[in-house]
């Protein structure tokens, strides 16, 4: 089994980060009601199905032992169209805002954005759909899924059943731990790691004590409204007061100790150019950094990069609106068979003989069975390769050969652990701050970085970020936020 098709969206999508409208149609038209019900007399609906993902030479082979069976299951066909990650998000603006035939489409918070593609009517509004057509999906997925999903008051996707919090852990390169006795039982903080980092720059020179890239920032108490701009909600917050956090106490202790690390050599002076320290981690010569989890985590790094890791748990697993919507499906506003593709969707994340056809191809030719739920890929698996977590419930897929037997019940352990963030179910409409929020954005190009990886001495430039930050309409922008989430707020009686 390939490590990048089993890795799952909590992972991936803490690597990525973090138009046009199109008309609705209620569905119900002749064509959709010939087509309903399971195969019969009646001609079976083609659905036509685009996913994110590098395309597969065996897709079309794949999809026609699809069909076959899901034309028996619900009278209808499924047409995939795989888009790579580097191009999706583009092309499937251009297939929405053309009318390009489509019934079901993936989106995320992190490509083919779900809220704003919600808000300008690419997607349609699903809520009736799920209690109908999708009612399976509803009582699989934990309620957390459906309601952090929500955009505006309704539901425009269904999230893949998969991790449901996000959570941080540090995460440390044992060789290292091992050879000099070193204790992580009481790193909780950044600055408790600093006499463990002190003791790699003193013995292991060739050694980077903390892996940091330029989009650090410091793991904070903080449920922000945009990720990675200086506004947000504190995590225990009662008054959803909105604040500038580059004026609180905690982010000023905070760029202390990151300016400690810097100073003392603990990362590298490059940090501030460094996009990525995937090679300095497939090397082996790091000791120590922090990292998004998730159950096993340790097993899937140690196997990825051919040594042992082991981690500590950083915070605690919070649920974020981003983290329930890192991969999504979506039925087309402009879909001819809206219910058919929820009665496809609902089949898909409920039925394991669909869901792992569509993740690993044909019993004998792509895999082999090694028990009921463990599989093992043969030779001609790497004509078909898929994104496991773009594609639906993950906790039906097939275990591989070496997973521990009771994954999917730890996951499910892990989901059910999950703390809601505060603003859990509110999505910022920026419309009426477009101008700031593009100055804002320019400031932070400009300060941001060398702030957090404490490239600069923050007594200094911390005052300068605030004026500039304050200058390209921050304030407003925290203000049209307070007035939505006070609305919000009231709606839904938090």
């Amino acid at each position: 089994m390939s490590t990048r098709r089993k890795k799952f969206s909590l992972l991936l999508t803490s690597l990525m980060a973090l138009t046009l409208s199109v008309s609705a149609c209620g569905g119900n038209n002749a064509d959709n009601n010939k087509a309903t019900g399971s195969a019969g007399s009646e001609k079976p609906v083609e659905l036509i199905w685009y996913t994110i993902g590098a395309p597969q030479k065996d897709v079309d082979q794949v999809m026609a032992e699809v069909n076959k069976y899901t034309k028996e299951k619900i009278n209808a066909t499924v047409k995939m169209k795989m888009i790579d990650y580097g191009d999706y998000s583009q092309k499937m603006q251009v297939n929405a805002a053309s009318g390009e035939p489509m019934d079901i489409m993936f989106t995320s918070s992190w490509a083919f954005d779900y809220v704003q593609n919600a808000r300008k009517g690419a997607f349609m509004q699903i809520d009736d759909l799920l209690q109908t057509q999708g009612k399976d999906i509803v009582a699989t997925l934990d309620p957390a899924f459906l309601e952090g999903s929500k955009v505006d008051g309704h539901n425009y996707g269904v999230p893949a059943n998969k991790e449901l919090p996000a959570q941080e852990v540090w995460r440390f390169n044992k060789e290292f731990l091992d050879k000099y006795d070193l204790d992580i039982s009481k790193v909780n903080t950044m600055e408790s790691l600093i006499p463990l980092l002190k003791t790699i720059k003193e013995k292991e020179p060739n050694i980077t004590p903390y892996a940091m890239i330029n989009d650090f920032v410091p793991f904070m108490p903080f449920d922000y409204i945009i990720e990675k701009l200086p506004m947000a909600v504190y995590m225990g917050t009662k008054d959803y007061k909105v604040v500038n956090i580059l004026e609180t106490p905690e982010l000023k202790e905070m760029l202390k100790t990151v300016r400690t690390f810097y100073k003392e050599g603990y990362i590298s002076p490059e940090v501030s150019t460094i996009t990525s320290v995937d090679d300095l981690n497939r090397s082996g010569k790091w000791f120590a950094d922090r990292a998004p989890t998730q159950p096993f985590a340790d097993n899937l790094w140690s196997s990825s990069l051919g040594y042992p890791i082991v981690s500590i748990p950083a915070g605690e697993p919070i649920i974020y609106n981003w983290s329930v919507m890192g991969s999504m499906q979506a039925i087309s506003a402009n879909s001819k068979y809206p219910e058919k593709a929820m009665e496809f969707l609902n089949l898909l994340n409920t039925d394991p003989v669909l869901r792992n056809m569509v993740d690993s191809g044909i019993e004998g030719v792509h895999y082999e069975k090694v028990s009921d739920n463990v599989m093992k890929n043969m030779d001609n698996s790497k004509n078909y390769d898929m994104p496991t977590f773009s594609l639906g419930n993950v906790l039906i897929t097939y275990l591989n050969e070496g997973d521990p037997e009771n994954k999917w019940d730890e996951f499910k352990k892990f989901n059910e652990s999950g703390i809601n963030a505060p603003l859990l179910g509110f999505n910022f409409d920026t419309s009426k701050v477009t101008s700031e929020i593009a100055s804002v954005q320019n400031v932070k190009e400009e300060y941001w970085s060398a702030l957090m990886t404490g490239t600069v001495d923050p007594d200094e430039y911390l005052p300068k970020a605030i004026e500039k930050f304050k200058a390209a309409g921050l304030d407003k922008v925290i203000a049209e936020a307070q007035r939505q989430i006070d609305e919000w707020k009231a709606a839904t009686g938090k």
